[in-house]
């Protein structure tokens, strides 16, 4: 199990559209910047964000992009999942195959237990939850 740089610069590149966009969009570029990710990297992210229905892209100038749902319907476990991330444990993916005989293994419980938890608390934080505890550590820094 790995949470890959997909997954972890598509929740970056969201909560930055979420925190700086204000409604108007939000180009790869200023997100590159921001957060040091490679437009080229960001596109290809941002193709398979689209078709997922996470995101709507406005072209010409002005363009960019938008959240196309709201913060508190956007989780965490969906963005992972709309960029082929996979954070399954289990060397089989569910299928009980995981021995070279495809039979179950001795610890497929113990593994599917762990996929099902990294995904359960993953599906309850969502967009909205990051944004306010960005807010939060920004504040936080401030008064330090």
């Amino acid at each position: 199990m790995k949470l890959t740089t997909k997954g972890k610069f598509a929740v970056t590149a969201l909560l930055d559209i979420a925190i700086y966009s204000n409604s108007t969009p939000m180009t790869l570029c200023t997100i590159s910047e921001r957060q040091g990710i490679s437009v080229s990297y960001l596109e290809q992210l941002f193709v398979k964000l689209r078709r997922f229905g996470m995101v709507k892209s406005y072209k010409g100038p002005g363009g960019g992009y938008v959240l196309a749902k709201d913060l508190n319907k956007i989780s965490v476990s969906e963005i992972i999942k709309a960029v082929d991330d996979d954070m399954d444990a289990r060397s089989c993916n569910g299928m009980r195959n995981c021995n070279s005989n495809n039979k179950q293994c001795l610890t497929h419980d113990l593994w599917n237990g762990l996929t099902n938890h990294v995904y359960n608390y993953l599906d309850n934080i969502t967009l909205n939850d990051l944004v306010s505890q960005s807010k939060t550590s920004i504040i936080k820094l401030s008064k330090a």
